[in-house]
């Protein structure tokens, strides 16, 4: 008798609890997505709570005396946006986005950023296009990437020739994610101490290295090393119809090496001309941990990114195309991967 009454009271329990469970509300408020200095955005409205967290950019102090970063927690596939189509972006109203693009036409070589060219002044006030040059770069470029991305924000890339060829799977990210992919030389040479020669096989070695990484199209836009600018090579540039790009405010990110740095070099520049095309470089550590807070006060502070697209791709030239793929790794007739030819043995 009495275990009757035990095992019934037991199962009255059970449909309490289950009763409570049913009717309780379900928590529906959107979780926050942590990025490095602790400050937070909310995802997009159609984003999957259960994904939010992918986004995440986790930058702990460097591990090598190289200075690179440990890789930043990335999605399995980041987020494509569409050139025609920023419609999810704009929508949610805690990230940067995209406010307008841009299409230029490159033919006869046009100049622009006020440092060097003044014939060009496409912003409006409080608007900014971000570049990067150097890459890409391991953990610091995937970093930027992700960076960019919670923000749904775009931004142009001026890789140089060597180091796209070396790690081409993460241009093709660059591009998978819809930023803009120019040039920077092939090996990063000062042009003015190089003959035009030179000077010709530096720019297009580097044009066709990026267009090899890439596998697909890039845009005729190039930047200077150092910011030098042979009138020469200006004229060969305009005669392929390039556009060159210098910049309003350049962020001298590579002297710096804390993010505070960065963020105070270039805000405190923006706050005197009012927009501009901020050059930076995804090839350094103290830029990929500085961009997280950097667009959280771009954001905070009214600005709006304008993203820069060609209208029409470069095309590179055949002879250089064949030198760069002469640099390339030999080819072989295995594709196994590493792991499937090489083992430990006890």
């Amino acid at each position: 008798m009495r275990a009757a009454v035990i095992s019934v009271l037991g199962l009255a329990a059970l449909v309490v609890a289950s009763l409570i469970a049913i009717l309780s509300p379900t928590h529906t408020s959107a979780p926050r997505v942590p990025v490095a200095n602790g400050a937070s955005l909310l995802p997009s409205s159609n984003a999957n709570p259960a994904q939010a967290p992918a986004l995440r950019v986790s930058l702990p102090a460097p591990t090598e005396s190289t200075g690179s970063i440990a890789p930043a927690r990335l999605p399995a596939s980041l987020p494509e946006t569409p050139f025609a189509d920023l419609s999810t972006c704009r929508s949610n109203s805690a990230v940067l986005g995209v406010s307008r693009m841009v299409e230029i036409d490159t033919t006869d070589g046009p100049g622009f950023g006020f440092e060097h060219f003044k014939e060009h002044d496409f912003l409006h006030d409080k608007e900014v296009v971000l570049t990067f040059d150097d890459g890409p770069w391991p953990h610091n470029t995937p970093a930027v990437l992700a960076a960019l991305a919670a923000h749904c924000t775009k931004a142009t890339f001026f890789p140089i020739g060597k180091h796209a060829i070396w790690r081409p799977e993460i241009l093709k990210q660059v591009a998978q994610d819809g930023h803009t992919i120019g040039s920077h030389t092939w090996s990063h040479a000062d042009l003015s101490k190089k003959s035009p020669e030179e000077a010709k096989r530096e720019i297009e070695m580097g044009a066709s290295a990026v267009h090899v990484a890439v596998g697909g199209k890039t845009a005729p836009f190039f930047r200077f090393p150092a910011l030098r600018h042979p009138p020469e090579m200006v004229t060969y540039l305009g005669q392929r119809n390039v556009a060159i790009f210098s910049c309003d405010m350049d962020s001298f990110d590579f002297t710096m090496r804390k993010p505070d740095q960065v963020i105070r070099s270039i805000m405190n520049k923006l706050a005197k001309h009012g927009k501009g095309i901020i050059l930076m470089h995804d090839f350094q550590r103290a830029t990929a941990e500085a961009l997280p807070e950097l667009l959280n006060q771009l954001k905070a502070n009214g600005y709006k990114v304008v993203h820069m697209v060609p209208k029409a791709p470069l095309q590179t030239l055949a002879q250089y195309d064949e030198m760069v793929q002469k640099e390339n790794k030999l080819p072989t007739v295995s594709s196994r991967p590493t792991s499937s030819v090489v083992r430990s043995i006890p």
